[in-house]
Parts: structure tokens; sequence; C-alpha cells
């Protein structure tokens, strides 16, 4: 509740908003991957929003917090994707379970989690091409990747992440409502901030 008399010069307008946004992001809810399975994180977003990057980063940081991690390189459609992700794991000794580019998707992924099974990996983070969120088409594949890895393990996948890209502006939300259709979102990380 601002007034005019309480916020009578620009100073306290920004102490005033600083507080009031503080209030509504203060709550940072860690992934919670102690759990006695192989946790699965599925990574979507758009084309371009930085998903193969950040996977390669929560990668490095799982591993540094003594985890053992397995990426699926489930983006067959993009021709470097999948060379881009053995990357990341080559720089990290982090196995990556490929097929070749035009593979199905949601095979590569059961794949690799069947492997992560099999090896007793703690992390799994399935990589999926980037699409847009009016694609019907191609968020019906989201859902057939889901729907795969939940056959293999009912509460699987943990998490369900969207890549949003910071300078993507308003149509940030029509992104996220869409994705959360087709796939119910988890959670989202916003890149490119810098």
């Amino acid at each position: 509740n601002a007034s005019r008399k309480t916020l009578k010069d620009a100073e306290s307008l920004y102490q005033f908003l600083k507080g009031e946004l503080g209030k509504l992001l203060i709550e940072d809810n860690q992934l919670n991957t102690n759990i006695n399975e192989t946790f699965v994180i599925l990574v979507v977003g758009v084309n371009g929003a930085g998903k193969t990057t950040l996977i390669g980063k929560l990668a490095k940081s799982f591993q540094n917090q003594g985890k053992s991690v397995m990426l699926a390189a489930g983006d067959t459609f993009r021709a470097a994707a999948v060379e881009q992700l053995k990357v990341w794991g080559e720089r990290n000794q982090i196995p990556v379970i490929a097929q070749t580019t035009g593979a199905d998707a949601a095979s590569v992924i059961f794949d690799a989690y069947q492997s992560a099974q099999a090896k007793n990996i703690d992390i799994l983070i399935a990589d999926t091409a980037g699409r847009l969120h009016t694609q019907d088409n191609l968020m019906q594949e989201l859902a057939k990747i889901k729907r795969v890895i939940a056959k293999q393990n009912a509460n699987a996948p943990h998490e369900t992440m969207l890549i949003i890209d910071g300078g993507s502006g308003q149509n940030a939300i029509n992104q996220a409502k869409e994705f959360n259709k087709a796939v119910t979102l988890s959670g989202i990380s916003i890149t490119k901030l810098d």
C-alpha cells in the first residue's frame, strides 16, 4: 500500500518497489534430487533460448555436488545440437547418450533413461529440440517424450524445466502457457540476463 504521502521522491518509490518485488521473488525452491532413483530433468523451450548451454552448466553444478550425471541428446533436429552436448559432456567427463540427426527424440531419451538406470546415475538431463510454442505438432512431440519417460517411471520426469530467453519480453508469458499445456512445467530458468 503506497501513497503519495509516503512516496515523496524517487528514492522512496525505488525502495518501496524493491521491497515489494523482493517479497514476490524471495522464494527460491532448490531441486531436491536426493531420491532413491535417477532424477530426470526434461529441458524444453524455444529455439535459441540457451537450453543446451544451460544443460552443460547444470550438469557441471550437479557434478560439483558429487552427483553422477548423464546427458540425453534429445535434440535430434538441429545438426549441431548433439555435437554441442557432446562437447559439454567431454569437457566435464559426463556420458552423453545420442543417436543420429533425425532420430526419434523419445527413443533417444528412452535409451538414456535405461542406461542411467543400469549405471545407477543420480541425474539424467534430457535436452529437447527448440520449438516455437505455436507449432502444435512439435508441442505434441514433447508430450510424447514426457509420456515415454513416465512409462519407465511414473514419477518421471521429476522436473520439467522451461528455458526462457531473458530478452523475450511479454512473449515469455505465452511461451510458458503453451509449454505448460503440453508438458506441465515444474520450473523455469531465465537465460541471457547479462
